[in-house]
């Protein structure tokens, strides 16, 4: 049946003001790509610029695939600052969460509400704790490696141009890290192995001047010191400052973790012994195709503990 003119202009009408009406995402469920929000730890901190970057370059190489926002905070242990960055992501609605937290235990209520909001949330480099995640009903994947693991590379090393019975010292992350933890024990199992004496632990809060400052205080303390054992690379560029303050380049070794660019020239002289490769870029890029495939209804990739381990390598003298 034909409408008459008039009939057919009130049809075209009611036609385009119910497709106003819609949703934006129904109206334009077609076009429509999830937004990605990776959310790391400090800027100030070479790895998670490299971690951003990596992301940035697998998003502009699958441009159709989904959009990103990236995010960071001033220091690594701005934890409130992260909170606040993860509840703006909630407000703009993204779809998924890919999260570097900046403490283990602190970020999981608001990891909890973007869960509750609807949001996939997939959590890298540092794991959340999985006891407190486990009180909220919590199933998150964790994407990264094994901090144990790598910093027992390194430590193995190390122990291998020392001596039974000489001192070191060790420099550890955020305490409040899981990935802190991990890289400490590793160290621990290495040194313990080896039977070195491990004179003192302290916090160097992942940045160079902490680990500056935590690295004189322990040779000034331990005039016998043989080797300080960092949790990151930015904590080792701050323990080279002090060994060389101190006047004893060469004669105390420094050990870190994360091979990032800066470190390089002095693995290269020796100021640095030893490193662990655990390929930031890699993992944001793990992430986020775990996120994908969530969002698409498909499994995370997750083993039996919900992880989805990505390699670590020792790195020494080229």
């Amino acid at each position: 049946m034909t409408l008459p003119f008039a009939g057919r202009v009130l049809a075209v009408a009611m036609l385009a003001s119910l497709s106003t009406a819609l949703p934006f995402n129904l109206a334009h469920a077609d076009d429509a790509k999830p937004k990605v929000a990776l959310v790391m730890k400090s800027l100030a901190n070479e790895f998670f610029l490299k971690m951003e970057d990596g992301a940035k370059a697998y998003q502009s190489a699958n441009p159709d695939t989904f959009e990103l926002v990236s995010n960071g905070i001033k220091d690594e242990s701005d934890t409130s600052s992260q909170i606040r960055i993860v509840e703006q992501m909630i407000v703009s609605r993204v779809n998924a969460l890919v999260i570097a937290p900046a403490d283990s235990k602190a970020l999981v209520p608001v990891i909890k509400k973007a869960v509750d909001a609807g949001i996939t949330v997939i959590n890298i480099d540092n794991r959340l704790d999985p006891a407190v995640l486990k009180s909220k009903n919590l199933s998150v994947p964790f994407v990264g490696p094994d901090n144990r693991k790598g910093a027992r590379l390194v430590g193995d090393y190390l122990a291998g141009k020392l001596k039974a019975g000489d001192q070191v010292g060790i420099i550890e992350g955020v305490p409040t890290t899981t990935n802190a933890q991990q890289r400490t024990l590793g160290f621990k199992d290495a040194m313990e192995a080896a039977q070195m004496k491990i004179v003192s632990v302290q916090s160097g809060n992942w940045e160079i001047d902490k680990g500056n400052a935590v690295a004189a205080a322990m040779l000034n303390e331990y005039p016998d010191l043989k080797a300080l054992l960092a949790g990151n690379d930015s904590m080792a560029l701050g323990a080279v400052s002090a060994v060389r303050a101190a006047g004893k380049a060469g004669q105390v070794q420094v050990v870190g973790y994360d091979n990032i660019k800066a470190i390089a020239p002095m693995l290269k002289d020796g100021r640095v012994l030893a490193s662990a490769e655990q390929f930031a870029d890699k993992q944001a890029v793990y992430g986020i195709d775990a996120a994908l495939k969530v969002l698409k209804g498909e499994a995370s990739g997750a083993d039996a503990d919900n992880v989805i381990q990505t390699p670590v390598e020792l790195v020494t003298k080229p």
